[in-house]
């Protein structure tokens, strides 16, 4: 059985994402060696905290160039800051370049409810995804973002989500995948799509 790198450049929850997989029976290797990134079976991007500075951590240890290589091999899962850093650039703060491994921005999230926006909400599942194969439709899950993804293409889109705007919440690029909610804090709904991701290289 092979692992999930989860990617370790100082700026992500890494506790409770590999313990939620540990539970699955998933395992999962904390990394920032690209030895160790390329041997995986899959990839995990966490974050937390704002763009700029997760992003120059992530490419001053020249992570960037790992995961561009292996994203067209390997599926890779972004969370929360993790799949912001998916997209091409951010606003947040400064403009700041990304990963470019999702066509798009990252901005914040034009609204008029208070932000951050903390809290469980829905799924409006769309373009059909694997790893939201044994989700229903409007199952709950759990943000804490201010910012969030505008995809460049719809086609891209795999969840959405209400809070006063209609918000990308998912999103996938071939096997690019992002989830601006926290699987590893959604319950029963978090833990079967991590599952799912688990599934989809093993």
């Amino acid at each position: 059985m092979g692992y999930t790198a989860v990617i370790d450049y100082g700026v992500g929850n890494l506790k409770s994402v590999t313990n939620a997989m540990g539970f699955l029976g998933l395992k999962t290797l904390i990394t920032c060696d690209q030895n160790e990134i390329a041997r995986a079976d899959a990839i995990l991007l966490p974050g937390v905290g704002a763009f700029p500075d997760a992003a120059e951590k992530l490419f001053g240890l020249g992570l960037d160039h790992i995961l561009r290589e292996e994203a067209e091999q390997k599926p890779i899962l972004g969370i929360c800051l993790g799949m912001q850093l998916l997209f091409d650039e951010s606003d947040e703060v400064r403009p700041c370049k990304g990963l470019g491994l999702v066509p798009g921005k990252v901005s914040r999230i034009e609204t008029e409810r208070k932000l951050p926006h903390i809290g469980w909400n829905s799924l409006t599942l769309q373009n059909d995804a694997p790893i939201f194969a044994h989700l229903p439709q409007e199952s709950y899950v759990y943000f804490v973002h201010a910012y969030c993804g505008y995809a460049a293409r719809e086609t891209d889109v795999i969840a959405r989500t209400e809070y006063g705007t209609s918000v990308v919440a998912a999103v996938r690029h071939g096997n690019v995948y992002g989830c601006q909610f926290h699987p590893e804090k959604s319950g029963d709904v978090g833990l079967q799509i991590l599952k799912d991701f688990g599934a989809l290289n093993r």
